[in-house]
């Protein structure tokens, strides 16, 4: 895919296919190829190459940055830096909830994270625990800003909503407005989650948990004290009443006092061991063989 050369299929996302992929150099990276229905869209195209050249402007050390891409390919493409540990959903799901400290370092580089992302002008729209990959060196926030020129198209005009249900914000839902205070929602949601097991509106239908995050207070009977009234905040549903992301990492760096993420160890003890082991899995160094005909 362009000068990328393809090792091996990593998964697919709503934008379409992702593969892990050598640089000319040797660097890995994990190129994202449009799905041809989105390719043939004028309107992605155009919000596709405007939200590809913002995001390359995002500069932080807790995002996965766009380090390349083709927006007029024959099909378009991005290539972001490629992150070899697990993601936050996977975490949660195979090791249960975080201890506090964990889920605050989380949360200070997450909402470091979305302050360099907002800087740009861009807004995430789809911050969950899927879109954060995990590192011994800190986490990593994935696809910002990508989710708006899949949502311009006319395939989802038609009443679907750009987000992920329990972590979507109200005004999203009501109206498909999204600003930076429809990210602290979601990072809201997303601590709950890390904390609690599961997302603070349950799980269920799309509609029922849609419901739940627009009209009904968060579940957090199962987050530590420390953190429930601050994940609280963050999911007021009037966005005008939740705090800013200043100071969400001002309050949440004031708790990393230990030092950087860089020099200490961070995850869980059990998130650790499977991030390394991971880590330290040799990448596959040819392309995988044609199936056989």
């Amino acid at each position: 895919m362009g000068r990328y050369r393809v090792l091996a299929r990593l998964g697919v996302g709503g934008m379409g296919r992702v593969f892990l992929a050598r640089s000319p150099g040797g660097r890995p990276v994990a190129v994202k190829v449009v799905r041809p229905e989105l390719a043939e869209d004028a309107e992605f195209r155009r919000r596709f190459a405007r939200e590809v050249a913002a995001a390359r402007r995002v500069n932080s050390f807790f995002t996965a940055g766009v380090l390349d891409a083709d927006p007029e390919g024959a099909p378009p493409w991005l290539a972001t830096a490629y992150v070899a540990g697990m993601s936050l959903n996977e975490a949660v799901a195979a090791h249960g909830p975080w201890p506090e400290p964990s889920v605050r370092a989380l949360g200070a580089a997450l909402a470091e994270a979305l302050e360099a992302i907002h800087a740009t002008g861009l807004v995430h729209r789809d911050l969950k625990p899927s879109n954060v990959l995990l590192a011994q060196d800190g986490p990593r926030v994935i696809d910002f800003g990508i989710s708006l020129a899949v949502g311009s198209t006319a395939l989802t005009l038609t009443g679907a909503v750009v987000g992920t249900p329990g972590f979507i914000a109200p005004e999203q839902l009501r109206d498909g407005d999204a600003s930076p205070a429809s990210d602290v929602f979601s990072l809201g949601a997303v601590l709950g989650y890390a904390a609690g097991g599961t997302g603070p509106f349950g799980e269920g239908p799309a509609q029922e948990v849609n419901f739940r995050a627009a009209f009904e207070p968060p579940r957090l009977d199962e987050v530590p004290p420390g953190l429930r009234e601050l994940a609280g905040r963050c999911l007021e549903k009037d966005p005008g009443r939740r705090p800013s992301v200043a100071e969400l990492l001002a309050e949440l760096a004031s708790d990393t006092g230990a030092g950087p993420l860089t020099q200490r160890e961070w995850l869980p003890a059990p998130v650790s061991r499977a991030v390394r082991e991971r880590t330290e899995t040799p990448l596959p160094s040819t392309p995988p063989a044609p199936s056989p005909t």
